[in-house]
């Protein structure tokens, strides 16, 4: 029997491919592709690790690609067929009840299985990271503060993983609204690795909802070499870099990182919106019982697409009638608060364009009294006046909200081009 290097206990594997082990749960805890070649070696080297093949299983459930799912399901049951699973331990035991529900589209009852675990193993930081994964893709704000906050007394600043587990930990808190904890554990966990781009996303999500735009460009800005290229993180983190460019009325930063990648409705591309649309709509027909997604993608995910298909062709009283009543319930296609409030302020959008005044009044009144710093909120004050005929309140919250891009310091140095790298060929894993 070998260990991990937490520790803890593992049978069917060799020396070689304990070590491989332990290099691909550093990679994964990084974002880092190689963490895919390191499993595999694992694998070559020990068929039949337990652990091995839960990573690997977990490697390919939690990029939410069907492709990878499938191909999940035919190893792991392969692997169960050959395996005597009354030799395995505890801890591996729990691991494979909780890929069985995974294979069966169940990821609460996954995310259930893997807390569970961790009561028992604290220092399991695959089951951690994977149970956190799980909570980002089902939008647990809850669970993805407690899930790390429950495990880290049993975690010493020496260990070699204690500060990605930080990053984890201040990314929970900011989902949870505990921005200044967040900020602060965010920070420790960078200063304890500068490449933990999970810390480095902490930080800058907890920016982002205090209106800090300033502060998330220039700490984003500092720190280039660390998250901008070779993780599966990269193209996220230049999405929030984006905001707060967009914030900061830096459209050609925008720009300059938007071109870089692709989007169907923003990019035309009407016909690919549809066919997307279209596949799951087929997919949320067929009966899959205790799945997931498939209600997900009912109650919330085909609507959300629906309205930003009829954003795109200009047709904003069913964008309103589409995203208005769901508006509180966008949590449940999982993410964070700042992806989905892109979904907020489509809404906000299309009530303006449509006309609806009334409640768009409601949505900048919600906007501006919650973060007030917000110089978008202000223009969309400052839109909602125009088109009530209120050219003084209008030309005032303009004002105001060039004052608040002024004073967060967050313009670039004189001459100084956005630079964009790596947001093309890096597929991003468990991030969307």
């Amino acid at each position: 029997m070998t260990h991990d290097q937490q520790g803890l206990a593992m049978t069917g594997a060799g020396a070689v491919a304990a070590r491989h082990y332990d290099r691909a749960i550093d990679h994964l805890l990084h974002f880092r592709a190689e963490v895919a070649g390191e499993a595999d070696a694992a694998l070559a080297e020990s068929p039949d690790f337990p652990m091995g093949n839960v990573l690997a299983a977990y490697l390919r459930l939690l990029t939410t690609e069907a492709a990878d799912a499938r191909a999940a399901r035919t190893a792991f049951l392969a692997f169960l067929r050959r395996a005597d699973e009354s030799r395995l331990d505890p801890r591996e035991r729990a691991h494979v009840a909780a890929v069985r529900a995974l294979l069966d589209g169940d990821l609460l009852t996954g995310a259930a299985r893997l807390a569970e675990l961790t009561v028992a193993y604290p220092r399991d930081v695959l089951a951690l990271a994977a149970g956190h994964q799980l909570d980002f893709l089902t939008g647990d704000a809850r669970m993805l503060r407690d899930r790390i906050g429950g495990a880290l007394n049993a975690w010493h600043e020496d260990d070699p993983h204690y500060g990605r587990l930080l990053g984890m930990y201040a990314f929970g808190l900011e989902e949870a609204g505990h921005y200044d904890r967040s900020e602060e554990v965010g920070l420790r966990a960078v200063e304890l690795d500068r490449r933990d781009v999970w810390g480095v996303h902490a930080v800058v999500h907890t920016y982002e909802m205090q209106g800090r735009f300033g502060d998330g460009l220039r700490y984003l800005d500092a720190r280039m070499p660390d998250w901008s290229a070779g993780t599966f993180f990269n193209v996220h983190t230049w999405w929030h870099y984006c905001l707060y460019a967009l914030e900061a009325g830096e459209e050609a930063r925008v720009t300059a990182v938007h071109d870089a990648v692709m989007s169907y409705v923003g990019a035309g591309r009407f016909g690919a919106a549809e066919r997307l649309i279209a596949g799951r709509e087929a997919y949320a027909l067929e009966p899959r019982p205790g799945v997931t997604n498939r209600d997900m993608t009912l109650r919330v995910g085909l609507p959300v697409c629906r309205a930003i298909l009829a954003f795109g062709r200009g047709d904003h009283e069913a964008v309103v009638d589409l995203l208005y009543p769901l508006r509180h319930r966008v949590n449940e296609f999982g993410g964070s608060h700042a992806q989905r409030d892109a979904v907020q302020r489509t809404l906000l959008e299309s009530a303006l364009r449509a006309g609806r005044l009334d409640l768009a009044r409601v949505l900048v009144s919600e906007r501006v009294n919650l973060r007030p710093c917000s110089p978008y909120n202000w223009l969309k004050q400052a839109a909602l006046a125009r088109a009530a005929g209120d050219h003084a309140a209008a030309a005032a919250a303009r004002t105001h909200a060039t004052h608040l891009t002024r004073a967060s310091g967050s313009a670039p140095e004189e001459g100084r081009p956005p630079h964009v790298t790596g947001t093309t060929g890096d597929k991003e894993r468990g991030s969307r």
